[in-house]
């Protein structure tokens, strides 16, 4: 070993190497949607709860939800999702370097949800985890990602949000049943020339953890004898209450975060948990009359996690905003925990 090998102030191997000083901008390259072939109108919910059609649209505005088969798993309707945006990208699996999944109904724990979204896309040699944000989830699996090429450490992230919540929901309960729905949507995450995520403000409260959450914990049903399996339960009222309260601030920071004006936004894009929730918020930001207001729940129901890339991937298809355009994301649900962030849309 020379001198000149020798870093100053002790031997080879007392410090860890620093490396360059690294902050990538990244953006959303692409998105991709899988949306399952079942679809469940308000009249199918009607035949076995107390409801209707007309209840149904006036308290939430869904007309309509999907419900997966049991071939249509977290796990591949998370790849689908993933293969789509790869298309759209033109960008081949073997350019991704990590997968992130966010989903809150995964049900098998580990091996991850992420590790095997990354087998069934033939991805080799990728980091892959899952983040647990309910439906927050893709808001902070997007900043993970923003973070993961900001430092050097990949520079292409699949952000994959896939959920099959029907897995979750007491089919007697009204509150959640004719509410929550299947699907993934997808985004790939690229290095940019310039930033196209924007900082992230975020936060939780643990002490409203009843509001919306799981009933019981697995280990209960596991020890239990007879026990049913935990369903996913909602205070409704409350959770709207919090919601348009407290959320508008939370979006305002992100707007202010990504040195932006309201006027100059071109889509609002929340998660999509019930139209009247959406309409409230939207409201209450004081949004001016050109921005887009995603409205994805009417006909595909709440996705928890997967709800903002599947609104984002409709504006898309619809050509509802152009590319490039700044739009507002907002995800906010169990926990509570939520999030918020300014994007350039892919």
């Amino acid at each position: 070993m020379t001198a000149e090998s020798v870093p100053k102030g002790g031997t080879r191997g007392s410090r860890i190497a620093a490396g360059p000083r690294l902050a990538i901008p990244a953006r959303i390259l692409a998105v991709g949607a899988y949306r399952p072939g079942r679809g469940v109108a308000n009249a199918e919910l009607s035949r076995t709860l107390d409801t209707s059609d007309a209840w149904i649209v006036k308290r939430t505005g869904i007309r309509r939800r999907c419900a997966a088969s049991p071939g249509e798993t977290v796990v591949t309707m998370g790849a689908a999702a993933a293969e789509k945006a790869l298309a759209a990208a033109g960008r081949s699996v073997d350019a991704v370097d990590c997968v992130v999944a966010a989903t809150m109904s995964y049900t098998g724990q580990s091996p991850s949800a992420a590790v095997q979204i990354a087998r069934e896309l033939g991805a080799k040699r990728v980091g892959a985890f899952d983040v647990s944000a309910a439906c927050a989830g893709f808001n902070y699996a997007l900043d993970v990602a923003r973070s993961l090429i900001a430092g050097g450490s990949a520079r292409h992230v699949l952000v994959v949000a896939s959920e099959r919540m029907s897995d979750l929901i007491d089919p007697g309960d009204r509150t959640t049943a004719v509410i929550f729905s299947d699907g993934a949507g997808a985004a790939l995450v690229g290095a940019y020339g310039e930033p196209g995520i924007g900082p992230m403000t975020w936060g939780s409260d643990g002490s409203l953890a009843g509001v919306a959450g799981q009933d019981l914990t697995w280990a209960h049903f596991r020890d239990t004898p007879g026990c049913r399996g935990p369903y996913f339960r909602m205070r409704g009222p409350e959770l709207y209450r919090w919601a348009i309260s407290e959320m508008p601030a939370v979006a305002l920071r992100a707007v202010d975060a990504a040195g932006l004006d309201l006027a100059d936004l071109a889509a609002f894009v929340p998660h999509q948990a019930n139209l009247r929730m959406i309409e409230a918020i939207a409201d209450r930001l004081g949004l001016p009359g050109h921005v887009v207001v995603a409205r994805d729940v009417e006909d595909q129901g709440n996705t928890s996690a997967a709800s903002i890339p599947l609104a984002i991937s409709r504006l898309k298809e619809e050509c509802a905003v152009a590319s490039g355009a700044p739009a507002l994301l907002l995800g906010f649900g169990a926990g509570v925990a939520y999030g918020a962030q300014v994007i350039r849309l892919p």
